[in-house]
């Protein structure tokens, strides 16, 4: 609720500041792969020490702080400082919740687990932009102050992971390892991890930052309250479809949900090179919503049943570290993309390429 409060709003807020679109693609990206890289070192520090709570503790703390933190000063740097302090926090306890997850589901309920955990994160985001809306139509243009208000569910957060207790399925494992130690399980894992997640970084790739998505809708001459709410319906679609897209994959097959989430993807960016009114983009996030709920949980999902128990939090912190360099350089290139040749170029071409990605997950032979 506190981070998805202010993820709409910060397209806008950065363009009322001086941030051109370049400028906010290179915001998105150096947020997302700078702290990123800690996913694999962190998780593979839980695997280490058989702890999980306490970085899920700290990452929840850190990502609170980091919400006054933008109210304090509009210098480019601060915000960088401040947009990667979240996902500083997000990057220390991803790997660690995601084991917490794992430990507490079987291959046949896995996909459902990481479903219902979406589901509930998921209707975070969509009561955080819904508060955002309210209080900016009551307030418009009060940025900072709203930055401020997003900081009371991150302090609530904060206390709710007190309530955690260490799963007993923690395994240790005692070994010496550097800060990018996690690099090495790229060798050691399974074969069908690396041929997952090759083509998961491929996908990453293309998929740059929803802002970007956002950006369009605002250019179309949609209003900023029409802005929000179309990224409120898209959380609400997203929260919905998540625990059922879960259940579908756990009886009809991983890959073969996932394959139908990156269609539904293409057919979503290829719709956004075209101009339309606010029922255009209405439908145009209603499936977008479906997509992400028959991937994110569910390549998470693949990921775990593949991977060994006491790797985990490795197996899933050194995915979505990679997972977060791409990011950077696909938010970098959209954002390139966009200034050079418009926005109905950069939804063309990633629609495409999405379409691509699908045949080679229709193809990929390993386990799911």
């Amino acid at each position: 609720m506190a981070s998805e409060m202010l993820y709409p709003v910060m397209p806008v807020f950065l363009k009322s500041i001086g941030f051109s679109v370049l400028l906010i693609g290179l915001l998105e990206g150096i947020a997302e792969g700078t702290a990123g890289i800690s996913k694999g070192y962190f998780g593979k520090r839980s695997d280490a020490t058989g702890r999980r709570v306490p970085f899920v503790q700290l990452g929840y703390a850190l990502s609170a702080i980091s919400k006054p933190l933008m109210a304090l000063s509009v210098f480019p740097l601060w915000i960088f400082i401040a947009r990667t302090t979240d996902r500083l926090g997000k990057g220390i306890r991803t790997g660690a919740r995601d084991a917490i997850l794992s430990a507490e589901a079987t291959p046949a309920t896995k996909a459902r687990v990481f479903g219902l955990h979406r589901a509930f994160d998921t209707a975070g985001a969509f009561i955080g932009p819904t508060l955002a809306l309210v209080f900016l139509y009551f307030y418009p243009n009060h940025y900072e102050s709203l930055f401020l208000v997003a900081f009371i569910p991150g302090v609530v957060s904060i206390f709710l992971t007190l309530l955690l207790k260490e799963p007993k399925t923690a395994m240790v494992e005692k070994k010496q390892f550097t800060f990018f130690s996690f690099l090495s399980y790229w060798r050691e894992a399974p074969a069908s991890y690396r041929k997952l997640v090759a083509g998961l970084l491929f996908f990453t790739l293309i998929n740059s930052s929803d802002v970007f998505l956002l950006l369009k809708v605002k250019e179309a001459g949609l209003s900023d309250p029409m802005v929000i709410g179309v990224y409120i319906f898209y959380n609400l679609v997203y929260a919905v479809f998540s625990y059922p897209a879960g259940m579908l994959a756990d009886r009809w097959g991983l890959k073969n949900t996932l394959v139908l989430g990156l269609f539904l993807f293409a057919v979503v960016y290829s719709g956004m090179s075209f101009s339309g009114n606010l029922w255009w983009f209405g439908i145009l996030f209603l499936l977008y919503g479906i997509y992400a709920a028959c991937t994110e949980s569910i390549a998470k999902a693949w990921i775990t049943n593949i991977c060994a128990p006491n790797d985990t939090a490795t197996a899933v912190g050194s995915f979505t570290a990679f997972q977060s360099i791409f990011s950077l350089m696909a938010s970098v290139l959209a954002g390139w993309i966009w200034y050079s040749w418009g926005a109905a170029a950069l939804f063309l071409i990633t629609g495409a390429l999405a379409f691509f990605v699908s045949l080679y997950f229709i193809g990929l032979k390993t386990k799911a």
